[in-house]
Formats: C-alpha cells, structure tokens, sequence
C-alpha cells in the first residue's frame, strides 16, 4: 500500500505542509499548519467509490481501469517544528 507523508515545515516567514516537493498555503502560526496538515492527510484516506477511468500515458496511448475507491494509501503527518 502507498504511503503519503505531510510534513509540517517553516516556509515564507510562516509555516506550511509539504508533500514531496510541494508547500500548501502558508500560514501564519505552527498550530494552523499543523491542524491543516492533520485534516489533508485524514481525507487522504477516505474512501470513495469505485469509478472507470481512462488515461493517457507519456506514449501517448490511451488505456482504461478500474479505480477501486477503497484503494488508498496510508497517510501521516511529520512535525519537523515540535514545540
């Protein structure tokens, strides 16, 4: 199973959530990006319904599957500013 992982960080003058190499908005309190962080990586793992979908592909071919709506990843939050 996937794992996503928010990490709560400073970011312009503030503080934010990152996943990968992507910020949220920033905020302006650790406790508000901490609670923002906290709710992203809950709704992360709710389930949905199972839907076809259809893609293309860096080839350019297309393909169509089934996208289970339980299917999904586990989700935590890193503090990396503990206070």
């Amino acid at each position: 199973m996937a794992k996503v992982v928010y990490r709560v960080v400073e970011h312009n003058g503030g503080w934010a959530y990152k996943v990968g190499d992507v910020y949220s908005e920033t905020f302006g309190s650790h406790a508000e990006a901490l609670a923002a962080a906290d709710a992203a990586a809950s709704e992360q793992e709710v389930a949905g319904s199972t839907e076809d979908i259809e893609y293309q592909d860096a080839k350019g071919e297309w393909h169509e599957e089934v996208a289970s709506g339980d299917d999904r990843p586990d989700a935590e939050v890193e503090d990396e500013g503990k206070q």
